[in-house]
């Protein structure tokens, strides 16, 4: 009894044609992974805002981020940023106007390096209130030892 082999003959034709793929070609599967993979790996890594800062420690609960948050930084040197860019200096309180939109002010995230005077962030947070911003969140790393 056979199992449907034919050395050749007419049948030889017919079966070819109707035999099942036995190969699955998984290279556009792989390509597709390997593309999404880099996007992940890019959009993760990606910080929030491009501003270097080295942030104090704390145990704080973590804050979610809403989509139209404002980031304020300010670096080792004391510059302001919005964001990414430059606020010059005395600039602030203009620049709070510009970021005023109609309703309810937005949430404002401020990250401040740990090297600098507790007065500076206190004068620009004096600021923010003064500009109508009262939602204001400090962003701070996690630490592993209690202060």
């Amino acid at each position: 009894m056979g199992m449907g082999v034919s050395s050749g003959g007419r049948n030889r034709g017919k079966r070819s044609r109707r035999a099942a793929m036995a190969e699955i070609n998984v290279t556009p599967l792989v390509d597709v992974m390997l593309v999404l993979l880099i996007i992940f790996m890019v959009t993760v890594t990606l910080p929030a805002v491009g501003v270097p800062v080295e942030l104090p420690e704390s145990h704080a609960a973590p804050v979610e981020e809403k989509p139209d948050q404002i980031t304020i930084s300010i670096d080792r040197q004391g510059v302001i940023y919005i964001e990414d860019a430059a606020v010059p200096a005395g600039g602030l309180p203009g620049a709070l106007e510009s970021l005023k939109r109609g309703g309810e002010p937005p949430l404002v995230v401020l990250r401040g390096d740990r090297s600098l005077d507790y007065g500076r962030v206190m004068r620009v947070m004096g600021e923010l209130g003064r500009a109508g911003f009262t939602s204001i969140s400090l962003v701070t790393d996690g630490s592993v030892s209690a202060p």
